[in-house]
């Protein structure tokens, strides 16, 4: 957890439910079992459960959240397993990854999709992460399994993650969002909002929209909610 926010950020007391509008009607109804598919540029596809990782380390990870749109919740605890073991451990040896992957696609079974290079998914801090502040982790927030990559803004911590896609270039990756939205590594120290625009200026254009998408998707999670329940 840092005490000094990164450019353009200030601080929530919350951590809302948030993203692009099209996705507060997309979280499931209930949380699926965790089965992640590996795929793409590897020798054999594979399918991980949570048994398949049952021996590795589980870790927590205390640290700030940073959204895109210049909010940031501080102190989040995060638990789970390291990306980076599960690569060492049962992806390198399993699936058999070619040498020539230089990054893996990322996509939740709310269609959400994000990218990150390689060796950014293996840094220490990134996390396959199934409990949040102790507790399992809730649909809001991206049950059964998550990314977190503490590093980077939000939009690259997937949601909901079923599939990593290991591939040596982007031409087969399409954003969820516009492109000039979604940068390729979207590193907040370097405040690397998204392509072609400065980061300074699209905190200026996403500030006025933080409150209405906050309200947006707490009134679709309430709705889902009373639709389940009756």
């Amino acid at each position: 957890m840092t005490q000094t926010l990164p450019p353009g950020q200030h601080r929530r007391l919350d951590f809302p439910r948030f993203g692009l509008l099209r996705f507060a009607q997309r979280m499931p109804t209930q949380a699926p079992p965790l089965r992640l598919r590996v795929c793409g540029l590897v020798r054999k596809e594979l399918w991980l459960d949570a048994a398949a990782w049952a021996g590795l380390q589980r870790v927590t990870l205390q640290c700030d959240f940073h959204c895109v749109t210049g909010w940031s919740s501080a102190g989040l605890s995060w638990s789970g397993v390291r990306m980076r073991d599960v690569y060492q451990a049962l992806i390198q040896a399993q699936a058999e990854p070619d040498d020539q992957v230089a990054y893996v696609l990322m996509r939740g079974s709310d269609g959400a999709r994000a990218c990150l290079p390689l060796a950014d998914l293996l840094a220490e801090d990134v996390l396959l992460a199934d409990q949040l502040n102790g507790q399992a982790l809730g649909l809001d927030h991206g049950a059964p399994l998550r990314l977190v990559a503490p590093a980077h803004y939000g939009y690259k911590s997937v949601k909901h993650l079923e599939r990593l896609e290991f591939c040596r270039d982007l031409s087969r990756y399409r954003s969820s969002a516009w492109r000039f939205m979604d940068h390729p590594r979207a590193r907040v120290a370097h405040e690397e909002r998204g392509r072609w625009l400065p980061g300074w200026l699209l905190r200026w254009l996403y500030r006025p929209l933080v409150a209405f998408t906050v309200r947006r998707f707490a009134k679709a999670g309430t709705a889902d909610r009373l639709a389940k329940h009756g």
